[in-house]
Order: structure tokens, then sequence, then C-alpha cells
């Protein structure tokens, strides 16, 4: 094989590039604009369901080339019960040396990658030293919860390390004034992990020198779901109330300029790379009013409505997988959530039974006031608010289409579409290994 030019690929998760060029539109962004000017970049697009429009659905198609039909992983965490190809073991075949940074619904099937550290959700192996590791898992207990409360000691003391370690001391003003602005802007804590984590990136793609290597970044995602009618780029009707956030405040702004630093960032440390952007899907407004809430504590909670389990995980936001000893088990754990309702009828929960496990959802849409009952059959919870965080309100929902841009292509605006399947092909042509059709 010949010698081929280093290649990263970015996962901007559900970048919105209309919103993108609007703010570049308004003086903003100079490391976007130069790169979309001189590259271009083209449509990606995948399911037609909306069901099928979530991000652990289409990452996992942009890294095996599968559609949804195909590759049958449904919910997050899910593909470690899978043996599908991905790409990066596709490379490793070939002989290259690759890496990757919280790739979303991956699984850790690599002999000797040059470093290979999950996504906080999925439960499968990391691979990297002892104290990326230990900072990794106070990464994943910070993230899962962040809605109830903060990270115990011994996580505080990794994290800490962890950050000195992989944080840029040319980034460390802007690590402080994120910081600083933790209490009234809470986004902010979002950002810091994004930034934490391209350091990281940076830091182990010069160490080990990957040929192949993987960034996904989630803040943008998270921010427009919950944020997006305070954008100076929304023209909608609607806002979201004073108590929730600063009429002032553009998260989507801070979350953009943040991408645009760290595209600049990976530029300035990796001159001669070629660089890969994709979004995966993007938002667009959600046209309802809908409240997102988190248990605070999912055992706890599912013996107050008496459901029947073994052990119980928190996902990402209101999803939770609900483990149980037998198939007769999940059925009565599943008809338990399926009854419990608020006094006027609304049900509280969603519910997939897979078996002997159920991954669930509370998915009451509606303010949760003080004092609010939940029934499910014989059980009742009285207060039910004291059993959960307030999320956010929902502002922005998937849309199937997605980006993606190439530093190797010259010339700028859209170039076209093609389907997010064909992501895994551009990546092997980049770095000139034989296409091969996967089974």
């Amino acid at each position: 094989m010949n010698q081929v030019q280093k290649l990263l690929f970015l996962e901007l998760n559900e970048i919105n590039f209309e919103f993108l060029q609007k703010y570049i539109g308004k003086g903003n962004l100079p490391n976007f604009r130069e790169f979309l000017a001189r590259h271009g970049f083209e449509e990606t697009h995948s399911e037609q369901t909306y069901e099928e429009l979530e991000p652990w659905i289409q990452w996992v198609t942009a890294h095996t080339g599968l559609t949804y039909a195909e590759h049958g992983v449904f919910r997050l965490g899910d593909i470690v019960d899978t043996d599908i190809p991905q790409i990066w073991e596709q490379l490793e075949e070939a002989g290259l040396k690759v890496g990757a940074v919280s790739p979303m619904n991956a699984k850790y099937r690599l002999r000797d990658p040059a470093f290979f550290i999950p996504d906080p959700w999925t439960d499968t192996s990391v691979r990297a030293g002892s104290l990326d590791t230990r900072f990794f898992q106070a990464i994943r207990q910070a993230v899962n919860e962040n809605a109830t409360g903060g990270l115990d000691k011994k996580s505080v003391l990794n994290f800490a390390l962890g950050g000195l370690r992989n944080a840029s001391p040319a980034n460390y003003p802007a690590y402080l004034k994120l910081v600083g602005a933790a209490r009234g802007k809470p986004w902010s804590k979002a950002l810091f992990l994004d930034q934490v984590l391209t350091d990281m990136f940076v830091r182990l793609v010069r160490e080990k020198t990957p040929d192949f290597a993987t960034l996904f970044l989630n803040a943008g995602a998270h921010i427009q779901h919950h944020y997006m009618f305070n954008a100076a780029v929304y023209d909608g009707p609607h806002r979201n109330p004073a108590w929730y956030i600063h009429p002032d405040s553009d998260p989507l702004l801070d979350v953009y300029r943040l991408y645009d630093q760290i595209l600049g960032q990976v530029k300035r440390a990796f001159p001669q790379a070629r660089i890969m952007l994709a979004t995966g899907l993007h938002q667009t407004p959600y046209e309802k009013t809908a409240f997102y809430w988190r248990l605070t504590d999912h055992a706890a909670s599912l013996r107050g409505l008496g459901v029947p389990f073994q052990s119980v995980e928190p996902r990402m936001s209101r999803d939770f997988l609900i483990a149980c000893s037998s198939m007769e088990e999940a059925a009565e754990a599943e008809r338990k959530l399926l009854v419990a309702k608020t006094e006027d009828g609304t049900p509280i929960f969603t519910v997939d039974n897979r078996g002997e496990d159920l991954f669930a959802m509370l998915s009451y849409p509606n303010d949760i006031p003080a004092g609010m009952a939940v029934v499910a059959g014989n059980e009742r919870i009285e207060d039910f608010r004291s059993h959960v965080a307030f999320v956010a309100i929902k502002n922005g929902e998937h849309h199937g289409v997605g980006y993606f841009s190439d530093s190797a292509e010259i010339g700028g605006g859209l170039k076209g579409s093609f389907p997010l399947t064909e992501i895994p092909n551009r990546i092997r042509s980049a770095l000139e290994v034989e296409q091969r059709q996967v089974a």
C-alpha cells in the first residue's frame, strides 16, 4: 500500500449547517467560513421513519455502511450485542492503526488500536492508559448523573488528574471561563466536556500517530435540543421562558463558536492531515411544548411503583434499561410501567420489551408540579416531583438530512447528496483501502 495521509474524522453530532451558514453570514465562525468556502459540503440522507432518526442508529450506519434495516441496532448501547464490522476493524484488517474518542454506540472489537475510548453510555471496553481510563470513568459518571448530582470523591480526583493531563495549556483561559459561567449558563458543562475530549484526542493522535482517528462531540446536539428557540438564527414563533434561560443568551452561538475553535485547533495541530466532518443528522425547531424529566433514583422509583427488576442502568436523558430475571418478570415490569399514570390518566412511561430486559423512557411531556401523584395499580407515589430532575424544554427535533465535508475537495457551496451508508466507503477510499461489501 502506498503511503497515505493521516485522516481525522470529526463527528459533530446533529449540527445544522443552515444555522452554521447564518452565523457565518453574521460575521462569526471564521474557521468554518474558510473550510466550507474552500472545500464545500454535501448532504447525507438516511432513514425515512421518524422513530429511526436517532443518532445512536445513524452513527451505527455511518460506522458500518449498513442501513437500520440491515444492522438492526435501535437503542443506545445495543451495539454490544452484535458483531457487525465497523470502520475501525475494517481499516485495522487492512493494516492501518486506528483510534477513536467517544464514538456513539460503537463496540470495542479491535486487536491493537492506537486508542479506543467509547461513549459514556455504551458498555464496552476501553483501550487507553490507566489515567485516561480513570478519566473516562469519571466522565461517564458525570454525563449519566448530570441532571441528578455531582461526582463522588474518587471520580472528582480522577477527573481533575485526567483533566490536567489532557487539557491543553493554550485552552486554560477557555476552561476557566466555562467554569466561571457554569452557574448562569448550565450548557457550559457540555462545552467543557467537548473541549477536554478534543484536547485528549489531539494529545492521543500526537502520541500514537494513528492512520485514522475519530472524535465524536455531542454538546451541539444537546444544546440545540434544549435551547434552539434562543438562537439568533432561529426565526420561528417560539421563545423559552425567562426562568429557563435569560432571553439574551444564545447557547447555539456558544457551541458553534466552540466547534469553530476546535476545527481550527485540529487544523493547526495536524496541518498535513486530511479532515472529514460529518453530522449524521441535523435538528429543526420543535413545534410543540414538551418537558424532559429524568428519574433521580431509578431503582427507588421502580420499587415505589411495584415494578419487578434485577438491575436498572440509566441511559441518555430520559432513558433507562431494566434487566429482569425472566421473560415473565419482564412482562410484569412492562405491565406495571404502562399502567403508571397521573391521576388525570396521562401515561408516564413508554416501554420497549426485548425479552428479559426493557428499554424504558420517562416520556411524560408536561410540567410536574410538587405533589403530583403517580398511580400504578395498587401502588402510588404521592409526590412524583421529588423523584425526578428537570432536564429541559424540548426545542429541537431530528431531521434525516446530515452534512459532510472533506478537506480534500476543492470548491465551496453545496455539492449534492449521498446516502449516509456511503461514509465508510469515503473513508476507505481516502485511505486507499480496497472497497468491500460488508456482510
